[in-house]
């Protein structure tokens, strides 16, 4: 079965005549040839149904060889056309296998090895194995045996290829797939008896020819494309790439593309169109129907074919969905849907106050939807504000500054809305792109106003209780209603302060003291209330800042009061004492330290000044051990000055080895006189 003549020598004609036949072949599978297809290594020719070999076109130069496989439903088979006399060009067997020059027919040759390409169709059906090709011993030693070896052999994938060993016939033992390896390069040696080589290696080249057996397919989908509504006929939307496996010089991948459906098929059925070679679609509608406002929907999708075989009905198929979205510009300016919108609010409130609304035919979400508005007249106090709603483009107009109805009841502002995108240039705002808002204040009691708030006043301390401390004015901003006003304490901290419920007058209760807690950096802060008349009362709260100014009403205080002193100790600084005074300058230091007066035995202790603020108590002398309290007398610069008397008390205890004990100490000693000392002075203090 197969070609009855398989190999065919013809010399290269001055050109090969469309339609004329040039040799006639002879297929026969012993079965009826049914199903039987030819096909040409080169496309521009073909074979007929009778066998007849036929150019396509007028060729003047065809190549070195033709290659014809057959197949049908009982078998397959391959005949070679050798040219004579032609020169290599586009289709020849060189350029499709990249055979060097001289080399075809007999591809190399070594010696007595004669190995000529063999080429096997992708995709043979059984029986395997099955002869292939055959290679030569032209020496024919005898006794000598062919070798095999190779990508295919005795390399991955092995066993695809082998060899009788004595006829040197190559046979192909399962289908082969130009996709996975479209050539095998092989070795063929001669060997001796014992497996010696003794001619070659020769390279013999299998040559796998590609067969139609894979569809085009989309693999960089999903496909989406955009184009701008109105944009001219012929605007080019996206490209269709489609990939076929099979060789890509023979119509096997050679691709075709057309538009199955369209789907929504209005305004027209037929929107769009595909390069049938290159893939890219474009309109072919006029600009008018490419109107996405119009459209029931702006998104249309395609069914996208390609096909192989340069789209012949044999060729495979692969499909993929274009989608295309009709983009949006700018042709509607939004239009308030009223003229005039009215809003009422309160005087003394902030916020928003009325919304406007407009419409606008553009797609939403996109800057030629979305609204920009502006107030163009009635707000120079900048009382208002409008803000676009990002969710429904409405207008909301707000209060930001409390408006006040004595000054005005009525306000009116004019409102304009256009796009963050531009119009395009035929098309422009018109009148109902602006609006009035008439808004109406209503009048509400406010509460009376301190002036000034915080009113600030400056007082000695200990002033007398009723002195009057400041007399405070508040005014109701109700204007048009005839209101009377009353005063209360709202915050008095310190219970010092009264008010007149009628002349607002502020006087003392108390008296003022600018050492209270409730003095904070020599200021007390007090709350008072006016409350008007109206129905219900309004409040109002104003703020009472006394500065206090100090006087000498404070005596001076020692620190510290305890001392322990060796008894053994001569000449010893018992302690540095210090004073302090809650009085301000100029009523504080410096301050002056004394003793009371010592006489007797006890006149023992000295006290010396230090500086300002301190002063130091020296024992000259050695005591016995007891309990000493000594008068000290401090007092500050303030005029009239002021003295504390305050007794130190001073422990002298025994000393041994660095350690101090005073659990022995005698009885407290104070001498008579001491005490007569201190009891007059104390008397002289009180009465002066």
């Amino acid at each position: 079965p197969g070609f009855q003549q398989k190999v065919f020598h013809i010399e290269q004609p001055s050109e090969f005549t469309e339609d004329q036949p040039i040799l006639n072949l002879v297929f026969d599978d012993c079965k009826g040839n049914d199903k039987l297809n030819f096909e040409v290594s080169n496309p521009d020719f073909k074979v007929e149904p009778n066998g007849s070999l036929v150019a396509l076109k007028n060729i003047s130069e065809a190549g070195r060889a033709l290659f014809i496989h057959a197949r049908s439903a009982q078998a397959e088979d391959m005949a070679e056309v050798l040219i004579v006399g032609g020169k290599d060009n586009h289709g020849s067997l060189k350029e499709i296998f990249k055979i060097e020059d001289g080399n075809l027919g007999i591809l190399r040759q070594k010696r007595a090895i004669v190995a000529t390409a063999i080429l096997i169709p992708e995709n043979q059906r059984p029986p395997f194995p099955r002869v292939v090709g055959r290679v030569i011993d032209s020496d024919g030693t005898e006794g000598s045996k062919f070798r095999l070896s190779g990508k295919g052999v005795d390399q991955e994938p092995k066993g695809a290829f082998k060899i009788n060993e004595n006829t040197g016939e190559i046979s192909v033992t399962r289908s082969l797939d130009r996709e996975a390896i479209s050539t095998y390069q092989l070795q063929v040696e001669i060997t001796d008896v014992s497996g010696k080589s003794i001619e070659g290696p020769v390279l013999l080249d299998i040559i796998v020819i590609d067969q139609n057996d894979n569809r085009p397919i989309f693999r960089e989908g999903p496909y989406v494309g955009h184009v701008m509504e109105g944009s001219p006929t012929g605007s080019t939307v996206m490209r269709m790439m489609a990939f076929d496996a099979d060789d890509p010089g023979t119509d096997n991948a050679l691709l075709r593309y057309n538009i199955l459906k369209q789907t929504p098929d209005k305004p027209s059925p037929n929107m769009f169109f595909i390069d049938p070679e290159k893939g890219d679609i474009v309109t072919v509608v006029s600009p008018a129907l490419l109107d996405r406002e119009t459209m029931e929907n702006p998104k249309y999708e395609l069914i996208i074919e390609a096909k192989d075989m340069a789209g012949l009905d044999v060729g495979l198929t692969g499909t993929a969905t274009a989608t295309i979205v009709i983009d949006d510009k700018n042709d509607h300016p939004p239009e308030f849907t009223k003229k005039e919108f009215h809003a009422t609010v309160k005087e003394g409130v902030t916020g928003v106050i009325v919304n406007v609304t407009v419409e606008d035919r553009d797609d939403p979400a996109t800057g030629a939807w979305r609204a920009v508005y502006t107030i163009i007249n009635g707000n120079p106090g900048q009382s208002f504000e409008i803000h676009t709603n990002p969710k429904t483009n409405e207008g909301m107009l707000s209060v930001v500054k409390p408006l006040d109805y004595e000054i005005s009841a009525f306000h009116t502002l004019l409102i304009k809305v256009e796009n963050e995108d531009p119009l395009v240039p035929d098309i422009a705002y018109g009148p109902s792109s602006t609006a009035t808002v008439q808004i109406t204040v209503l009048d509400v009691n406010e509460g009376p106003v301190f002036h000034p708030d915080p009113m600030m006043v400056t007082k000695q301390e200990n002033i007398p209780i009723g002195s009057v401390v400041l007399t405070v004015v508040a005014t109701d901003p109700d204007t048009l209603q005839h209101q009377t006003i009353r005063y209360s304490v709202y915050k008095d901290p310190a219970g010092w302060l009264e008010i007149n419920p009628t002349n607002g007058t502020i006087f003392t209760t108390a008296v003022l003291d600018r050492e209270s807690p409730y003095v904070h950096n020599n200021v007390y802060t007090a709350l008072f209330l006016a409350i008007d008349s109206g129905n219900p009362p309004a409040t109002g709260t104003g703020t009472l800042q006394i500065t206090l100014e100090d006087v000498n009403d404070n005596a001076p205080a020692i620190y510290p009061t305890l001392a322990k002193v060796c008894d053994d100790a001569k000449e010893l600084r018992v302690v540095v004492l210090g004073a302090s005074d809650k009085d301000l300058h100029p009523n504080t230091d410096p301050f002056k330290f004394e003793l009371s007066k010592q006489s007797g035995p006890d006149k023992v202790w000295k006290i010396t000044k230090i500086n300002n603020t301190h002063a130091q108590v020296i024992l000259p002398q050695n005591l016995k051990k007891a309990n000493y309290n000594i008068p000290i007398l401090v007092t500050d610069s303030g005029k009239p000055p002021l003295t504390n008397n305050t007794e130190l008390k001073v422990q002298v205890c025994s000393c041994k080895k660095s350690k101090m004990d005073c659990s022995a100490a005698d009885a407290l000693h104070i001498s008579m006189i001491l005490i007569l000392l201190f009891s007059l002075f104390s008397l002289f203090c009180k009465f002066s």
